[in-house]
């Protein structure tokens, strides 16, 4: 089967959040299955600079405000995966980072540059490449969200189905959401600006579009698919969901074990498994040096890796951080986002420069040297569709303390005195969203890492846990099965 994926981002040329980690990991599991899966990108300079093997494959008329565009193929590095990149350096030549400038402000002609993904997407389904064309396509999140729509309309103008469509929601909260005007410069048909269409609210929606048009809906767990049917979770956009339940799919993200595993991890201090952790306390200390805390074997060490957004409860964290501190404990975050997180973040650290580390910023080396080193990943989320720090801190021994959402709660068990009896604890959970609720399961946190045989215990039991991405992969490709072409 011939897959094409639409993304925006991939590990390790750029990356942003879990999207690239996702767009790395599931289609190489696919190729394992018998797939022929290769992934579409926007040529930002780390993918476009990146790509290995490049060789042309069209050239394009101007379109979108870009004079120049070219279309080319090549491997992506380790992985290996086809990668179709689309070069076009009016819209992709930026600052900043894919999707904002250096001041944090998203570019204005967004919806242009993203509107060329998913429109060369459509010409890749109507032959744009003689020697392949795909059989799904696979759109991730908003900024592939018009792809059904182009498909929809090319086949509508030439009365043949081209391929099946496939979109994924890895979060609902970002939409892609622009005026209606911008709509007059996305060539497509008139009648797609409705509220049977892409029109929401009197905006345009890219993450409408791709709930519309799309055969098949997934989101990246089964509990969120069941969150966002409702008013909640569903940002406006519950009905639609509602009325596509048949068509929606929770399938549960993965874990690419040749970046993420303790057995093989380079960049952390030492390796360990569950069946001989002794490594992972010379991680432990070699992280407190790294980021200036007291190196103190016996304080638990809380972590949080996580974009700086209220959605990640971070204002919980900063609630309860002073009462960690306090009881012996120590912390230490990487991110960035909200300005005033970060400067909330900062101001902790200062004050406990020994037991609070702040790193404001992405380093990927950094976030593997935290979660290897740390006893506690924190995980408060107001929502999480499926979250992966979480599954990070399970294969390294890193106990997670979710809030009960979306994927938190679909691969987090609770560290409750039945789960300790029957042995399928493998964290601490919480319900409310509040700093009380999130007290209360930090002191259990405190309590268990007393019990020394009980911790290790339910950390044996988290390292054992399996998300790799075949069990995902096989999910998608028998979904596939239903609607190809």
């Amino acid at each position: 089967m011939r897959v094409l994926h639409v993304c925006a981002e991939v590990y390790p040329l750029l990356k942003t959040g879990g999207l690239a980690d996702v767009t790395a990991g599931l289609p190489p599991a696919q190729v394992e299955l018998g797939c022929d899966a290769r992934i579409l990108l926007p040529g930002f300079p780390d993918i476009r600079d990146g790509i290995r093997d490049r060789k042309l494959v069209a050239e394009l008329p101007p379109r979108f405000g870009a004079d120049v565009i070219r279309l080319y193929y090549g491997v992506l590095p380790e992985s290996g995966i086809a990668a179709y990149v689309i070069d076009a350096p009016a819209l992709y030549d930026r600052p900043g980072n894919p999707y904002a400038d250096a001041n944090r402000q998203p570019y204005q002609d967004n919806h242009r540059r993203f509107a060329l993904l998913s429109w060369v997407a459509a010409r890749l389904a109507q032959g744009l490449d003689s020697f392949w064309q795909p059989q799904i396509v696979h759109g991730h999140d908003w900024h592939a969200g018009l792809m059904p729509a182009y498909l929809r309309a090319a086949e509508q103008s030439t009365g043949q189905k081209l391929a099946a469509s496939v979109f994924t929601v890895h979060n609902l909260a970002y939409q892609g959401m622009f005026s209606h005007q911008a709509f007059s410069e996305l060539d497509l048909p008139a009648g797609y600006f409705d509220v049977d269409g892409v029109e929401f609210h009197g905006q345009l929606s890219f993450l409408k579009a791709g709930l519309y048009y799309a055969d098949k809906i997934t989101t990246v767990s089964p509990t969120y698919a069941r969150e966002i049917h409702g008013h909640e979770q569903g940002y406006g956009l519950h009905g639609l969901l509602q009325r596509r339940s048949q068509d929606l799919h929770g399938i549960l993200n993965g874990v690419d074990d040749t970046v993420w595993h303790p057995t093989a991890d380079a960049l952390i201090a030492a390796r360990y498994d569950s069946r001989s952790i002794a490594g992972k306390s010379k991680c432990k200390a070699a992280l407190q040096q790294q980021t200036g805390l007291a190196v103190r074997g016996n304080a638990p060490l809380f972590c949080v890796v996580s974009r700086l957004t209220e959605q990640k409860g971070l204002g919980l964290i900063l609630a309860v951080l002073p009462d960690i501190v306090r009881r012996g404990g120590q912390f230490v975050l990487l991110g960035s986002g909200d300005a005033d997180l970060e400067d909330a973040f900062r101001a902790c650290a200062a004050a406990h420069p020994e037991s609070v580390a702040v790193t404001i910023g992405y380093d990927e080396a950094l976030s593997h040297r935290i979660i290897a080193g740390s006893d506690v990943i924190l995980v408060p989320s107001r929502f999480e569709p499926c979250g992966l720090t979480q599954l990070y801190g399970l294969k390294y021994g890193t106990l997670p303390l979710v809030r009960s959402v979306g994927g938190l709660a679909d691969t987090v068990v609770d560290s409750a005195l039945e789960n300790l009896a029957d042995d399928s604890a493998t964290g601490f959970v919480f319900g409310r969203f509040d700093d009380r609720a999130l007290d209360v399961a930090v002191r259990r946190a405190f309590a268990l890492y007393d019990r020394k045989a009980d911790w290790k215990q339910v950390q044996k039991r988290g390292m054992q846990q399996r998300f790799g991405w075949d069990t995902a992969a096989t999910q998608y490709v028998s979904l596939y099965r239903q609607i190809a072409a």
